[in-house]
């Protein structure tokens, strides 16, 4: 019996790829059995599934850093992830690790983000009992909520992947092992995101003279670049060689380069971040998410109407959450302005 060309594709990665690297066919599965595709190794159909999803689509309205930005340029959330996937995907090729892993890991990396970026994360995570975090909830996205609650069916490296991308202020490379996640493809989304956040959030900051290009500290001028292009480019490189230096696979990174994007990421923090003209529409963006949740967890009739189910999949205080964090920017503001907002009485 000939060969499927998935099994060709497979055959083609155990020749091709490093020991180091997550093999298609040696995948440890899905939540729930199903026939394999006679085209695509496993990875690569989950990156296919994400792609094709529902919450992958709404990351397009999603803030990353800039609440509702009028120009052209910004980065909204689905931006940053094909950021961080082209990067992963660099990072991965060089090493001869699974690309196909590697590139569906970064794409569903933060589908479980809320509206208005970090700040709606922040605050579900205050007023819904259990609190809420992204990685989770992307992780809970792809399980659950996708596909009218049969989830993706993902398999467990990619779901691996997903849930232990974030790092918050914590370590640039992980150390943890209980944090860092199983495969070498995983562990290089992880430092995908910081290098792709750190570069383009500087680009917007000053884009929206949040900053200047003086503001930055000199140190990291002189060690990442003085643009964009050259700051990630030396990132990914020094990555990328450090890696193949170290001989067992451990990602690594040079001390004076991890010493620039550890001072780069705190001048972030301070400049930006928690910059009052980047908070300013925050506090408003807080009171909307508070007052959408705390409306539809009293009005249990009217949630199932929005959400088209006749009863709850969970409680009700997770299901508003899981609704709530699913939003658009522009549905929030749009359900808020239809639930709170008087409109203009018109006399026929």
């Amino acid at each position: 019996m000939p060969k499927t060309i998935r099994e060709e594709l497979e055959e083609r990665e155990k020749e091709s790829l490093s020991p180091f690297a997550a093999l298609s066919s040696r995948s440890k599965g899905r939540p729930s059995f199903e026939e394999e595709c006679p085209l695509r190794p496993a990875f690569q159909h989950d990156r296919d599934r994400i792609i094709h999803s529902k919450s992958f689509r709404r990351l397009k309205h999603k803030t990353q850093v800039f609440l509702i930005p009028t120009g052209d340029h910004y980065r909204t959330r689905l931006t940053h992830t094909l950021e961080v996937s082209q990067i992963a995907r660099t990072i991965s090729k060089a090493l001869r690790l699974n690309e196909d892993l590697t590139e569906a890991i970064a794409l569903g990396h933060d589908l479980g983000h809320t509206p208005f970026g970090h700040a709606g994360e922040d605050t579900l995570n205050e007023i819904v009992p259990g609190g809420f975090n992204h990685a989770d909830q992307s992780l809970r996205v792809v399980d659950l909520l996708e596909k009218d609650g049969k989830g993706l069916n993902l398999t467990f490296e990619v779901r691996d992947g997903i849930l232990k991308h974030t790092k918050g202020k914590g370590e640039i490379l992980c150390e943890d092992p209980e944090a860092m996640a199983l495969t070498r493809e995983g562990q290089v989304v992880r430092i995908a995101d910081i290098v792709a956040y750190i570069n383009h959030d500087i680009d917007d900051a000053i884009r929206g003279e949040v900053i200047s290009s003086d503001d930055i500290p000199e140190d990291c001028l002189k060690c990442l670049g003085d643009t964009h292009s050259k700051r990630i480019d030396t990132m990914v490189n020094d990555i990328i060689q450090e890696t193949l230096a170290s001989g067992d696979g451990r990602l690594s990174i040079s001390k004076e380069v991890l010493s620039a994007v550890w001072d780069l990421r705190a001048f972030l923090w301070e400049h930006v971040y928690e910059n009052n003209a980047v908070h300013t529409d925050f506090y408003k963006a807080t009171k909307i998410l508070k007052e959408l949740y705390q409306y539809l967890v009293d009005h249990p009739d009217y949630f199932l109407s929005l959400i088209k189910m006749e009863s709850l999949y969970d409680s009700l205080e997770r299901c508003v959450c899981d609704f709530v964090a699913g939003m658009t920017d522009r549905y929030a503001f749009s359900l808020y302005e239809k639930l709170f907002l008087p409109l203009p009485w018109v006399v026929l």
